[in-house]
């Protein structure tokens, strides 16, 4: 008889259990809070530096679609590499986490002054505007994973330091008999070589096998979703505090200052406190340096702000500046002096020359003239100009004048030169004033107004470099035909015709699919000593059908200093020798002045 093979227990070594730190602030849920509101602050301040950086780029450059375009796409792609390269700080999560908010606080901070003063002293600042791009992204695409990984490593030292030694029973001695050995050998051969070794080192060690729990799974799972779910909040509330709190408070300069203060104070006091633990002593002193500095940097900048914007004025407009205000939508700036011919700057760009504007308004308002006239309407033309002229003929019974920015026209009612150059056509009863968006005013206007209009007179900058791009689409055409009389005349500014002879011919397409049949002219621009300016000035005259209308002046026209017939039959000859046909004409869903 064979007898039943006994296994013995191998002998245990009972080993002493080692003590593990603690995690910071003593439990998970001390740690999870802070780290969610510091993500949720910084969230707002990243959205802020991209909407700061789209807004001023759009205000200095133009093309507002182009800069949102860059600005998004770069920092976008930006922020991938951020988050690679964030991967080599995981083994130093807190300090890296804390340099890298510092950085972000003083470039984000600084990006407005920066950008701005490229613009004031070397042109256009396109390129800065990447590189600001790409190194705001990159930080900001760093703050999630070192974020992660610090409640990662504070839930682990949390489970370790309160997990217990457990009590295991001994193993049995067990009779097998050799047909069961042979099965559970079988058995055993089915499983993966890394759980067969496993299992085996853990017979032969007396070990029991550790399968991780499901709740730590379900857990990281869990503190990804409220990370994102607090960067999401937080862009939210950045988004809706830059246009509605920041620009009207503090303006772009201060607003992005001050936020990267904010941003500051939040990612170095989540280290310098809640990771305090994970820190060296030298680590300690390098981040309150750093971070130091930067508020610094920024406090110092946020005092000088106003010097600051002085100096950049001058640089761009000259050492006569006499008046700078900030609208609720553009900077205004009016140079020279009270007795002399004023210059009308929006937003960094030469809107009104006094030594040579009547070239331009002559121009744009007398050949619509040539007909009736009772009711006038003016979209744009803030700066009075263009009502000067209107209200120069005695029919004129009512010139109504839609601008969107009312400061321009309280400047232009206020300030001694613009209100004398203007004639103070703002004062004449005849005129009224109505502050709206032109496309919204027109769709209401097009069902309220009893009495239509003789002149329709578009004195807009120029399409594509501006937010009016929309008043210059072929559904705003479309609405202005509705408020016109059957003989009723629209006069369009369209741009240079030899600057930018796609972007006018494109104006002329979409006039024509609008329904308007149309007259091309031009007159020369800026005269010498005038400032920068095009080479000419590019106007249409249209009429609704398919006849287009006669050019020329009225015969009770009042004597011009800049136009008369033969002037203006030359300067329609010009106009169609540089013409460009087959254009596709813009619309609302697909502007096309991007030349």
């Amino acid at each position: 008889m064979i007898e039943p093979t006994v296994t013995l227990p191998p002998k245990r070594v009972r080993r002493a259990p080692v003590r593990r730190s603690e995690p910071p602030r003593g439990t998970p849920g001390a740690v999870r809070f802070p780290v969610l509101a510091v993500a949720f602050v910084c969230a707002a301040c990243g959205l802020v530096y991209e909407l700061e950086l789209v807004a001023l780029a759009s205000s200095l450059m133009g093309d507002s679609v182009t800069q949102a375009s860059v600005v998004l796409s770069v920092m976008v792609f930006a922020m991938g590499v951020g988050s690679l390269l964030a991967k080599r700080l995981r083994c130093r999560a807190a300090v890296g986490f804390g340099m890298v908010e510092a950085g972000l606080a003083l470039i984000g901070g600084c990006s407005a002054m920066v950008l701005y003063a490229a613009f004031a002293w070397f042109g256009e600042p396109r390129y800065v505007v990447v590189a600001f791009s790409l190194a705001i992204g990159v930080l900001i695409g760093a703050e999630i994973p070192l974020l992660m990984s610090l409640l990662q490593r504070s839930a682990g030292a949390a489970g370790r330091s309160s997990a217990r030694p457990s009590v295991r029973s001994p193993v049995r001695p067990s009779v097998r008999s050799p047909a069961r050995s042979a099965v559970r050998s079988a058995a055993a051969s089915v499983r993966s070589p890394t759980s067969s070794a496993r299992s085996a080192r853990a017979e032969r060690s007396g070990r029991s096998v550790r399968q991780d729990p499901p709740g730590e799974q379900d857990d990281a799972a869990g503190t990804v979703a409220d990370l994102f779910a607090a960067d999401y909040v937080g862009a939210l509330v950045g988004g809706l505090a830059f246009p509605f709190l920041l620009l009207p408070w503090l303006g772009q300069l201060t607003g992005a200052l001050v936020t990267g203060a904010v941003n500051a104070v939040a990612g170095g006091g989540l280290v310098l406190w809640v990771f305090r633990h994970e820190l060296t002593p030298r680590s300690r002193t390098l981040l309150v340096a750093v971070n130091v500095s930067v508020l610094a940097v920024l406090a110092t900048a946020t005092v000088l702000v106003d010097d600051f914007e002085q100096a950049a004025r001058r640089a761009v407009y000259g050492d006569h500046v006499r008046v700078a205000v900030h609208t609720e939508l553009q900077e205004v700036v009016v140079t020279g002096g009270v007795e002399g011919p004023p210059d009308l700057f929006l937003d960094g760009r030469l809107r009104v020359s006094g030594q040579d504007e009547y070239r331009y308004h002559e121009a744009l308002v007398h050949p619509s003239m040539n007909g009736g006239r009772t009711r006038v309407l003016i979209v744009g033309g803030g700066d009075g100009m263009a009502a000067r002229e209107v209200l120069r003929y005695p029919g004129v019974r009512s010139v109504t004048v839609v601008e969107l920015d009312p400061g321009v026209v309280r400047l232009a009612r206020t300030d001694p030169a613009l209100a004398r150059l203007n004639a103070r056509a703002f004062r004449d009863p005849r005129v009224r004033v109505v502050h709206a968006d032109a496309f919204h005013w027109l769709r209401g206007a097009a069902t309220a107004v009893r009495d239509r209009y003789d002149v329709v007179i578009s004195d807009l900058p120029d399409p594509g470099i501006s937010r009016s791009t929309k008043l210059y689409a072929q559904e705003f055409y479309g609405l202005v035909s509705q408020v016109l009389t059957r003989s009723g005349r629209l006069a369009v500014h369209a741009g240079s015709v030899t600057d930018r002879p796609r972007t006018f011919w494109t104006v002329d397409a979409t006039l024509h699919a609008a329904g308007f049949a149309t007259r091309p002219y031009s007159a020369s621009g800026r005269a010498r000593g005038a400032g920068r300016g095009p080479v000419d000035w590019g106007f249409l005259l249209a009429v609704p059908g398919s006849r287009p209308p006669t050019l020329g002046l009225a015969p009770d026209a009042p004597r011009l200093r800049s136009l008369d017939e033969d002037l203006l039959d030359a300067a329609a000859r010009h106009a169609e020798r540089r013409r460009s046909g087959g254009l596709p004409p813009s619309t609302l869903v697909h502007p096309r002045y991007g030349d």
